[in-house]
């Protein structure tokens, strides 16, 4: 079933962005790039017979291009427990060694189904940020459940943080409506809502305004990235080895650490996934990555939470309403 949108209140597209002189990002200690990284915790919330849907999960395993059967599939379930059970382990055992702080983009059901993980990212100091209650497309089902499943996700990982509600989102599979409806159970709670990042469109932060606000709100958009993401192991043209995934990030490291050196810092994305990096082989190219990056010769680069990374901008270039 196709949603029928209530309230399409998606920002309208920019073409022009910040335009060829850009922008200057004013990173904490002169910093000349920017480096989120971000966690993405889905396994226990995909698709799954189980839970009542028509279909189980077919995205994002090892075996690209499998429909999702209408009846339990152990295979694809096992490989989403990989994630829970050994994957996110391993990465947060290297961000654990190396001391870095990332984003975990939180699926409220798979959070609920895996307590233990919550806890442990909140003692590392990892920020978690909402990813729907449930990992399936939002634009399929209806407004009214969409919008139950919103309320659900924001008051379980409060719950799983001990009282830290989500300060931002990554959906992902998300409907026209979902900015919406987070700006506006986030108003009825009285809780912040500091960003988005459903949008791939820029290498910097950037403002719109806010739905459902008033002309002096804005809703700050953090672009994530798909190039730099390990999903791209899971389609046709993407990674094929870690040695690939390895060579990907430096290379676009290194292009964006050179342009900071030259007067235009600017921000770096990096996607990963507990059953997708957290195997041996990928997460081994992502500890030699890390570990290049942070051998650095200056202070040029600031490892961020999502959320931080808001909060500066928020002070260094405050929302501007639109006349």
């Amino acid at each position: 079933m196709e949603q029928q949108q209530q309230n399409p209140d998606w920002p309208p597209r920019n073409f022009k962005g910040y335009g060829k002189d850009g922008i200057d990002p004013k990173w904490p200690g002169g910093a000349r790039i920017a480096v989120s990284l971000c966690l993405n915790y889905e396994e226990g919330g995909e698709y799954e017979v189980r839970l009542g849907d028509a279909h189980g999960e077919f995205y994002l395993g090892e075996v690209s291009g499998r429909p999702g059967k209408k009846v339990r599939d152990p295979s694809i379930e096992s490989e989403f427990e990989y994630g829970a059970r050994a994957g996110v382990w391993r990465i947060l055992r290297i961000f654990d060694e190396l001391k870095l702080k990332c984003t975990v983009w939180g699926v409220g059901k798979a959070i609920e189904r895996n307590p233990d993980v919550a806890k442990e990212m909140i003692a590392s100091g990892h920020e978690i940020a909402g990813h729907g209650y449930r990992w399936i497309d939002y634009s399929k089902v209806s407004y009214e459940e969409e919008a139950a499943h919103v309320g659900a996700m924001i008051d379980g990982l409060t719950h799983a943080t001990n009282g830290v509600p989500p300060a931002g989102y990554y959906v992902g599979r998300h409907s026209l409506d979902t900015l919406k409806l987070l700006s506006d159970a986030h108003r009825a709670r009285g809780i912040p809502l500091l960003y988005s990042s459903d949008t791939y469109s820029d290498d910097l932060p950037y403002w719109v305004p806010r739905p459902g606000g008033t002309k002096d709100e804005g809703l700050l958009m953090i672009p994530y990235a798909l190039d730099t993401n390990d999903f791209k192991f899971g389609i046709a043209n993407g990674f094929g080895s870690p040695d690939d995934f390895y060579s990907y990030l430096r290379a676009a490291f290194d292009y964006l650490y050179e342009e900071g050196r030259s007067g235009r810092p600017t921000m770096m994305s990096i996607g990963l996934h507990g059953r997708i990096s957290g195997k041996p082989a990928r997460a081994f190219a992502l500890r030699r990555f890390i570990e290049y990056m942070l051998a650095q010769p200056d202070e040029g680069v600031w490892i961020a939470t999502r959320a931080e990374i808001a909060e500066h901008w928020a002070k260094t270039h405050p929302y501007v309403p639109e006349s």
